[in-house]
């Protein structure tokens, strides 16, 4: 599905260039469930905002799919990324004046699904992240558990090939985050591939493999419990 070969990516800062990622390379197979771990700094959110197609590289390949990721105008990268990606952030990303529902439908609005279809729709996600009950109430009437579960369904709701997660658990409490992460395997299980930033041990302790950062390098790839072993 995903494969990264001596991927680059610097930015320019004043006078100064500042090398984020030095030659990353990976493959991630369909129907992964991985964690990207590092610390801050350590390259991990500009990785995935290029797997999402939310930035580019300087140097590299990078595949999804088969195709080559390379030179994407704003549309070609938007048109791939409505294709392949469900988002999810650590702050949700909630509009704050709609209620679960049109949160959870507005990606279907864009891909101009009618009304009626995509109220459906965001309903019936709504009821597999168990808040059927919550369509009508608006993000400030929930709690952060509450608002993930909504970001979760609305990520879901293009049916898309592959869940991209950044430091979904970065605002909730342990037994939330437990919860949270429960889903989100339950969505792998389903057959998604899920690829989630986290700095958190924790986290990065229930998925099935581990790449860690440091320093825009890849420090370790491998099965979770060979990984943690080394911590």
């Amino acid at each position: 599905m995903i494969t990264i070969k001596d991927l680059h990516k610097s930015y320019i800062m004043g006078q100064n260039s500042l090398h984020v990622l030095k030659g990353i390379e990976f493959t991630i197979n369909d129907g992964e469930l991985v964690s990207i771990m590092g610390s801050s700094g350590s390259g991990k959110s500009t990785l995935l905002n290029i797997l999402g197609l939310l930035d580019s590289y300087d140097e590299g390949t990078f595949h999804l799919n088969g195709l080559t990721m390379e030179n994407l105008s704003e549309s070609k990268a938007a048109y791939y990324r409505n294709k392949y990606f469900g988002f999810v952030f650590q702050s949700f990303n909630l509009i704050s004046f709609k209620n679960a529902q049109e949160n959870i439908a507005l990606p279907l609005y864009y891909q101009g699904v009618s009304r009626k279809k995509r109220n459906q729709i965001a309903l019936e996600y709504l009821t597999k992240v168990g808040l059927r009950d919550w369509a009508h109430h608006l993000p400030s009437e929930m709690s952060g558990g509450q608002k993930q579960r909504v970001a979760i369904a609305r990520a879901l709701v293009t049916d898309p090939s592959v869940i991209l997660a950044d430091e979904p658990t970065g605002a909730l409490d342990s037994q939330t985050s437990l919860e949270v992460m429960e889903l989100l395997t339950q969505i792998n299980n389903e057959g998604k591939t899920v690829i989630i930033v986290t700095h958190e041990q924790e986290v990065s302790a229930l998925t099935n493999r581990i790449i860690r950062l440091r320093d825009g390098l890849i420090l370790e790839d491998g099965p979770t419990e060979k990984v943690l072993a080394n911590v």
